[in-house]
This record gives structure tokens, sequence and C-alpha cells, in this order.
């Protein structure tokens, strides 16, 4: 697998398993009401490139442990995020609170790193890393993914949940983590 195929593989499987029921992109879109984008990018793109670093170095580590393993515990990684994707129940979020102008760069950032740890795209990439060797391309796909979610909420703002049927987004999230989760047990078990 190559450097491309790992990078639209981590960038599809983190939009898709972000957009379910993830209380970001209501901060997202709540502090875009306040504050112009321009400003707002900065914060979230640190937040989002630092949350994916954690992801990937994490990964790095499970490269150690010997290949055969690494895919066993991708699928089942992969399987258990499908599993928490389909099943999560959707939960009402609060709008931040108010906040001046100098700090729109700090309060995303802060809004958005500090929150929601080990969550279906954090693991995914964990496991993409671990899997396929590719870290750069793994970073690089989940943090574009990350801020693609971001520029819809703000595009669309809390609107967007009403226009992509939940339903729908979680069948994506979860075929998506099942292809790979079906990728890495043949890695492990049929070759």
């Amino acid at each position: 697998m190559g450097f491309g195929y790992v990078l639209l593989a981590s960038y599809w499987t983190i939009l898709v398993a972000e957009l379910i029921g993830d209380k970001s992109i209501y901060t997202v879109a709540s502090l875009s009401l306040r504050f112009r984008a321009r400003i707002m990018l900065l914060g979230m793109f640190l937040a989002f490139a630092g949350k994916m670093l954690v992801a990937v170095l994490t990964g790095q580590l499970l490269v150690q442990i010997p290949a055969h393993w690494t895919a066993v515990l991708s699928t089942a990684i992969f399987f258990t995020s499908a599993v928490l994707i389909w099943f999560k129940k959707p939960r009402e979020v609060s709008d931040p609170q108010e906040v001046t102008w100098p700090r729109a760069v700090f309060v995303p950032f802060a809004a958005l790193f500090l929150t929601e740890w080990c969550d279906a795209g954090q693991i995914t990439a964990v496991a993409l890393t671990a899997q396929f060797h590719f870290p750069l391309a793994t970073w690089l796909g989940g943090t574009l993914a990350l801020m693609t979610k971001a520029g819809l909420a703000i595009a669309l703002g809390v609107k967007l949940r009403h226009r992509i049927p939940e339903r729908r987004l979680r069948a994506l999230a979860t075929a998506s983590c099942c292809v790979l989760g079906s990728i890495s047990f043949h890695q492990a078990f049929l070759r």
C-alpha cells in the first residue's frame, strides 16, 4: 500500500467517523457564529494536527510489535470502531462560553484539543499508522479530514446535521471501518 492510498484511506475513514455525532462539529459551528473563520482556522488546525500527531505517535509505538500481531490488533480496533460508531447515541451539546476577539485562536484550540480524546477518528489513525507504516500520510489525511469537518461546520453550521441523515453517515463510517478491518484480517490470518 502506497503513501497516496494510506492518505486517502485515512482521510475518508477519519472524516466519516468524525462526522458521526461528534461534539466538536457543534463547537466549531458555534464558534463560527462569533469569530471570523480565518482567525479560527489557525487554532483549529493546531488542535487537530496535535491530536492526529498523538494518534500517529501511538501507532508508531505499535510498529514495534511483530507484523502479525499488529494486523490482529488493527483488525480488532477497526471492527470495534465500527461497532462503537454504529451504536453511538447522539448527545446534546451546549454552546461554549462567549469569548473576546483576541482569544479567537486560543478558544478553538482549547475547545478542540482538550476534548474528545480516543474517539473513533483517533483510534482509526492509530490503527492506520500501525497497519500501513505511513505515519506522515496518516497524520496528513487525518488532519485534512478534521479540517474538512471543521470547514463543513463553518460553512453549513448546525444545519449540516439536518441535511445529511445520521443513519447514512453512521452506515458509511461503519462500512469504512469494516472494509479496513477486513483488509487487516486478511493480512493477519489469510496471508
